[in-house]
């Protein structure tokens, strides 16, 4: 099992229009589509929202303009990822200066945070965060993108649009999110993709006693060994020793969802974070490109939120949980951030991401190009010239996996079939192949079209163990 801690938090001043538990993962009244046809974009009724949906054999993206265009539910073979608040489902409430209404799901702000200047976005359901978005279809079959895009905003000068797209044949989910200076002089921000994850027990939530909070969910991404942070993370809000959040000794930043209020702030550089619930063994990685030579705001690209309740210092010296109703949702933030945007009038800049959903298990040992891994690969040498190949994987796309096998000399032998594999199944080897002079195995995933989507990992070959 994998052993974790947690932090993250980001604390605006907002009064919060929500109230209790997390949605136990209603689902769209959707078209999907049957194996092998392609995709599609129709209108559907999201829990009393009007919404657009986007869907293949393999995911279900619900979108409402209305409510800023957020993405409100990713539902990946049966299972919903996104957290949406029951307590708002079906609603719309126009933009308010000193209110916030978490609707949930996915969306897009800003950064920097803060009302220390004009330079800073207060935040609340002002013009970015609660305005109705234009919705357009942009193509449909073989490849379905939609672009939403919203109003120009006269506080912070900046209009947001986003483009959300998948294919017909994988569960990839592409984002191109944009920001244009809609003012006659000089813009810095950064945008922001902010994903709200349900956090609560969905798995035994009816069963006498259970737990409403979901005691196996995991986030995971790089932490970077030249962090500018102190013990290679920064604690944004919440306190500073949470037994929640670790860096492992493999160098990955973890943070198992505890119902505190938290944030954490990471100078993360390989580009990519994991959402993993061990409950469901279902994972999804988001992929980003960090830019080496650009500033990020605060430095951070990756930003962990906890939801939950939050420690206050009172007048009288004793210690208190805070009473903002926001607190009571089980939900964990993922963010991921653009490097600094420097746009002279009517400019853009643009920030593309990636979301890959599949299976994961009671282990996390990080992502590779085709998936992630579970229990890492291993290679041994057998005595019948044999390679005995193990391991278990979360794909991202449909296909069958190869192993590419090298000499010392970095020559390659062969290439030999050894697994069909598809997103919603975790693939679990066990398997000989012959390979008297293989001194290296790669373990290539192919698509479906005949496309390498690249190494799900690259080892060399151990001798065999005597007993």
């Amino acid at each position: 099992m994998i052993s974790v801690l947690a932090t993250g938090l980001r604390k605006r001043a907002r009064i919060a229009v929500l109230g209790s538990i997390a949605l136990t993962g209603a689902i769209a009244c959707a078209q999907t589509t049957a194996p092998g046809t392609e995709c599609r974009i129709g209108e559907v009724d999201y829990q009393g929202w009007h919404a657009e949906q986007v869907s293949n054999r393999w995911v279900q993206l619900v979108v409402v303009p209305q409510n800023s265009g957020r993405m409100i539910q990713v539902t990946f073979s049966g299972h919903p990822y996104l957290f949406v608040n029951p307590k708002l489902a079906g609603k719309y409430f126009p933009p308010s200066s000193d209110q916030w209404f978490n609707y949930g799901g996915d969306k897009l702000w800003l950064l920097p945070e803060g009302n220390n200047d004009e330079q800073h976005w207060v935040g609340n359901s002002d013009v970015i965060d609660d305005s109705p978005f234009t919705f357009r279809k942009v193509s449909e079959g073989k490849e379905c993108e939609i672009e939403l895009t919203g109003p120009k905003d006269p506080q912070t000068g900046i209009q947001f649009s986003r483009r959300i797209s998948i294919d017909s044949d994988s569960p990839r989910i592409r984002f191109r999110a944009s920001m244009k200076n809609v003012t006659g002089h000089p813009l810095e921000w950064s945008m922001q993709s902010v994903s709200q994850y349900d956090t609560s027990n969905r798995t035994s939530a009816n069963e006498a006693g259970a737990s409403p909070m979901n005691r196996d969910f995991w986030t995971f991404t790089p932490a970077n060994p030249a962090s500018s942070y102190l013990n290679r993370y920064h604690v944004r809000f919440g306190p500073a020793e949470n037994r929640a959040v670790d860096v492992r000794d493999d160098g990955l930043f973890t943070v198992h969802y505890v119902h505190q209020a938290a944030e954490l702030w990471l100078d993360s550089t390989e580009g990519w974070l994991a959402v993993v619930d061990g409950s469901t063994r279902y994972a999804m990685v988001e992929r980003f490109q960090y830019e080496t030579t650009r500033l990020y705001p605060g430095k951070a690209s990756v930003i962990f939120w906890t939801n939950g309740p939050e420690a206050r210092l009172k007048d009288d010296g004793e210690i208190a949980l805070g009473k903002d109703p926001d607190a009571s949702p089980y939900y964990l933030e993922a963010e991921l951030n653009s490097p600094m945007c420097h746009l002279r009038p009517g400019e853009s800049c643009t920030f593309d991401t990636e979301w890959f959903p599949t299976r994961a298990g009671s282990e996390f040992h990080g992502v590779s190009d085709a998936g992630i891994l579970i229990r890492p690969l291993k290679a041994v040498h057998a005595q019948n010239d044999a390679v005995k190949l193990s391991g278990t994987f979360g794909v991202f796309f449909s296909g069958h996996l190869e192993a590419w096998l090298y000499d010392g000399h970095g020559a390659n032998l062969a290439r030999t079939r050894i697994a069909d594999v598809n997103p919603a199944e975790s693939v679990s080897l066990e398997k000989e192949v012959p390979a008297p002079k293989a001194a290296r195995v790669s373990l290539h995933l192919i698509d479906d079209g005949g496309v390498d989507r690249g190494s799900l990992q690259e080892i060399r070959i151990e001798s065999e163990e005597i007993h």
